[in-house]
């Protein structure tokens, strides 16, 4: 079974990699691509974090660099997210079984690079049992599903399109596209998002008002998942 000593955290946001700085023990940090890499530990596992910026492409970059500078043996998506299915609830943290852009058509990668077999990129079995095992006693909802992502904030009839097509629990712009790259990198991937928003509570108010809050949640779910790793 390969090893997770060294596992890379991508976040969106500065305030998504904010409570994570706070619980490392620091270590260097490097420049690439005009991000820093936080090196440090978390218990017992060696970490890189950063902070990508949002969208798809950011997040790529970071986890492209994670793989091939810093040779992590895991990746996790830490953050926020949208709500998508009505019975989410603001402060709900999702955890993705699988997850899929909603915004590319399904050929571009089942018929060309990466010839998947389908749209869903899955999350690591050992990561997801982590995920469980600390869910089980967690203080926070944590909930397992599909999140989507795309390029676009979800609001009005778009969310019942997207809904219609992926029941997805939570929406998202950079999941998918980290996903991928653990993906052709066969590296094990895992996300951890929080909810900030969502149908009844919708907007970019809400998403302002709740990020804070729904990133320390969400951190505390990702710690809680490697100390089970650690076990």
């Amino acid at each position: 079974m390969q090893s997770m000593e060294r596992v890379g955290i991508v976040c969106a946001s500065d305030t998504e990699l904010a409570p994570f700085l706070e619980r490392m023990e620091k270590g260097e940090t490097v420049e690439r691509a005009m991000l820093e890499f936080h090196e440090g530990a978390i218990g017992k596992t060696r970490v890189v974090a950063v902070y990508s910026g949002v969208c798809k492409v950011n997040a790529t970059i970071a986890t492209q660099l994670l793989v091939d500078v810093f040779q992590v043996d895991a990746v996790v998506n830490a953050g926020t997210a949208g709500g998508m299915r009505e019975d989410v609830r603001l402060f709900d943290t999702i955890v993705a079984e699988r997850t899929a852009y909603h915004d590319v058509a399904d050929d571009v990668l089942t018929e060309f690079h990466p010839w998947m077999p389908s749209v869903y990129f899955q999350a690591d079995e050992r990561l997801l049992d982590a995920a469980k095992g600390y869910g089980r006693a967690s203080k926070y909802p944590v909930l397992f599903g599909s999140i989507v992502t795309g390029e676009q904030f979800i609001e009005g009839e778009k969310r019942n399109d997207i809904n219609a097509e992926f029941a997805p629990l939570a929406a998202d712009m950079e999941t998918a596209s980290v996903a991928h790259v653990c993906h052709v990198n066969r590296v094990p991937f895992i996300a951890v998002r929080t909810i900030t928003d969502t149908a009844t509570h919708n907007g970019m108010e809400n998403y302002d008002k709740n990020c804070e809050t729904a990133s320390r949640i969400s951190a505390e779910v990702v710690i809680g998942m490697l100390a089970e790793l650690e076990r």
